[in-house]
């Protein structure tokens, strides 16, 4: 395994996944700028929002809804799965549908749920179905333009949707903190560039130990969020085994599962702890003290820090890189970042059998 081969990065990665995540921190920016201009009606009486969606094309909506959580005085609640809950069928609720490709078909159904209950109803993708279901009923539709793959998108569906929510009043003026989420990320990312090479770069070396692993993230708060993302990368790039545990939960449970199997499968496993600034000051000494008694265990672990000096770029740099260890971890494996071909094969399945 040799991550510094670029020249077999570009024989593997045949898509190039790897300028979609180096371009990351500009399609947040870009994406932030084009919500603050697309058509939006002047609701006022918004009482709940929940962002609908699936995969790559929902991982925005928890990011949104963890980063939220302290500033918006109503819920966000992220829904992944057919119709909507009876509480959101309402004409005071919000429902964000968000489809990259517009043809997914839970969240379709999540926006004829939303339509017949007479709920405010936004359209969020790069066209499809959803689209034309929404231009036909007169229903706001912001498209975006992209041609890769949903994960690769997250910038998108991040940031229009945190513009839509400042322009509604629902959270305060995001401005400054996506120029500073940006320019941490961009500070981050000159340590994290498939050029730098891997004696100098963390998220390569992070990558190596996760060869032949099971890798489980733990974090709280506006990272749990973040946990999940670097799992569906993990999964969908280097086609690999993830799971994530948030704290404080895990220490009502997950804790108590250390002890069997005695060593048999610890060598193959690996904790990541995620850690921000921004954490709680009890959760972050949760967080020590849950490596600790792993580490008692016998049990492979280690931690990662968040950079910057904001929650958002906390939540940004993470996520940037966590996109550079899951690609790093696909060369490793020596696998096409881009298709996912079990996901494309279960899709079909779902289709002919209909």
């Amino acid at each position: 395994m040799n991550l510094d081969d670029l020249d077999y990065f570009k024989r593997i990665d045949t898509k190039n996944i790897l300028a979609e995540i180096d371009n990351l921190p500009d399609q947040l920016g870009f994406a932030y700028q084009l919500g603050m201009k697309l058509d939006l009606p002047d609701w006022k009486d918004v009482r709940q929002v929940v962002l609908a969606g699936m995969g790559g094309s929902a991982i925005g909506g928890d990011l949104l809804a963890g980063y939220c959580a302290s500033l918006c005085p109503i819920p966000v609640t992220v829904h992944r799965d057919y119709d909507l809950p009876l509480s959101a069928r309402n004409a005071q609720t919000l429902v964000i549908c968000i489809s990259h490709s517009g043809d997914t078909e839970e969240t379709l159904s999540s926006f004829e749920s939303a339509s017949k209950a007479g709920c405010y109803i936004v359209a969020l993708g790069t066209g499809g179905e959803l689209a034309k279901r929404a231009e036909a009923n007169g229903i706001p539709c912001w498209i975006f333009d992209h041609g890769g793959q949903p994960r690769s998108a997250v910038g998108f569906t991040f940031g229009l949707t945190l513009a839509m929510f400042e322009r509604l009043g629902l959270v305060p003026v995001q401005k400054e903190a996506v120029e500073d989420a940006i320019t941490s990320m961009k500070r981050s990312q000159k340590h994290l560039l498939a050029e730098v090479p891997t004696a100098r770069n963390p998220a390569k070396r992070y990558a190596g130990q996760l060869m032949g692993r099971w890798v489980t993230f733990m974090a709280s708060g506006i990272l749990t969020a973040v946990a999940r993302r670097w799992k569906e990368q993990i999964n969908k790039l280097a086609k690999a085994g993830a799971n994530v545990e948030e704290l404080p939960q895990a220490d009502h449970n997950t804790l108590a599962g250390t002890v069997n199997p005695q060593q048999t499968l610890n060598a193959h496993t690996m904790t990541l702890f995620l850690r921000a600034p921004s954490d709680h000051p009890r959760n972050r000494l949760r967080s020590d003290l849950t490596r600790q008694a792993f580490m008692l265990e016998g049990m492979n672990t280690d931690y990662i820090d968040a950079r910057g000096n904001t929650p958002l770029a906390h939540i940004w740099t993470s996520i940037l890189f966590g996109d550079y260890m899951a690609y790093y971890l696909a060369m490793g494996y020596g696998v096409d970042p881009e298709p996912i071909t079990a996901l494309t094969d279960f899709k079909e399945t779902m289709a002919n059998s209909k």
